[in-house]
């Protein structure tokens, strides 16, 4: 039997923007209760791409989750013994939490460089519709297109 669920935690903003978004991004980015790095990190990304876009880097960063985020998934599920991929819509809470995620995943898996400008790289990739987030999206979305046909399964 399952208990009651959890209560949403409070997050504070960052210190610098007084950002909900760049706060959650901040955590999503920290290893080892090391928040103090994880702000660096975040925030010299930050000034790295408003050197090369000469835009804010805050709107660079905002355009970037608003691309990244998905809007359909697919989810398993079983029927009569068989199981289907059912395309399901994402909660606004659940893109943005893909989006962080498969940005900085993204950032990861590129070489040679700080993480500081890794990220940046992949933030204004992602900004421009290009990048491994943005292709990790698109296949997600070509999963759900091509499983409509299960879709009445979902509940």
């Amino acid at each position: 039997m399952r208990g009651k669920p959890q209560s949403k935690r409070k997050i504070k903003p960052d210190p610098k923007f007084n950002s909900l978004v760049i706060g959650k991004f901040i955590n999503y980015i920290m290893r080892n209760g090391k928040k103090a790095m994880a702000q660096t990190i975040v925030y010299k990304s930050l000034d790295i791409i408003s050197e090369k876009t000469k835009q804010d880097g805050l709107a660079v960063f905002n355009q970037a989750i608003k691309n990244v985020a998905p809007t359909l998934e697919v989810k398993g599920r079983r029927v009569g013994g068989a199981n289907y991929q059912v395309p399901v819509v994402v909660s606004n809470e659940r893109k943005q939490v893909l989006a962080f995620r498969w940005i900085i995943d993204a950032a990861k898996s590129r070489k040679g460089k700080a993480m500081s400008e890794k990220l940046a790289d992949e933030i204004i990739s992602a900004s421009t519709n290009e990048g491994e987030a943005i292709k990790k999206r698109t296949n997600i979305h070509k999963m759900a297109e091509s499983n409509r046909a299960f879709a009445h399964f979902a509940r």
